[in-house]
């Protein structure tokens, strides 16, 4: 009974944790909550599901590895090097520190910035253009990451509910 609340807690945690790295870049947010779904299944009391453990897995790591390539895709789409996509990087960072809205302009003046200062190709209309690409692929995979955390944690609570009399 003390493990089942343990492996919940922890489960519910990695879920939460997974969430919040859907936003924060140090953390890989559908992998962490793929963890809280293996915390649930480590309990005894409910039946593992190989099926639904690989389905899972396997959805958060083409997530893990969209992750790095879909920002790249939009800086280079509408033309931006490389140094725009690690300038989003950084400005992602550094705008962590300026909440509210840190997160969301940060990506967007840091490959601005990338692009102005270490592409010697580039003027302030193309750093434009190519910060916008970048700020595009930035939101498309934090929005894909955030979805897929938010649907593991809505499973991890309906399996909870599923499955409530066998656990408590």
């Amino acid at each position: 009974m003390i493990i089942d609340i343990l492996l919940l807690t922890l489960g519910f945690i990695f879920c939460l944790g997974g969430i919040l790295g859907s936003f924060l870049p140090i953390l890989p947010g559908p992998p962490i909550s793929w963890l809280g779904l293996l915390m649930l299944y480590l309990i005894p009391e409910i039946t593992f599901n190989y099926t639904f453990l690989s389905i899972t897995l396997a959805i958060a790591a083409i997530i893990f590895a969209l992750d790095y390539v879909i920002p790249i895709i939009g800086t280079r789409y509408l033309g931006g090097s490389r140094a725009g996509a690690i300038g989003s990087t950084v400005g992602l960072v550094v705008g962590l520190f300026f909440p509210p809205l840190g997160f969301l302009i940060g990506p967007f003046i840091g490959a601005f910035l990338g692009e102005i200062l270490f592409n010697s190709k580039s003027n302030s209309k193309h750093a434009f253009k190519s910060a916008v690409g970048s700020f595009i692929g930035f939101l498309a995979s934090t929005f894909m990451k955030a979805l897929v955390s938010i649907i593991y944690l809505g499973l991890f609570i309906y399996k909870i509910v599923e499955h409530w009399n066998v656990i408590f």
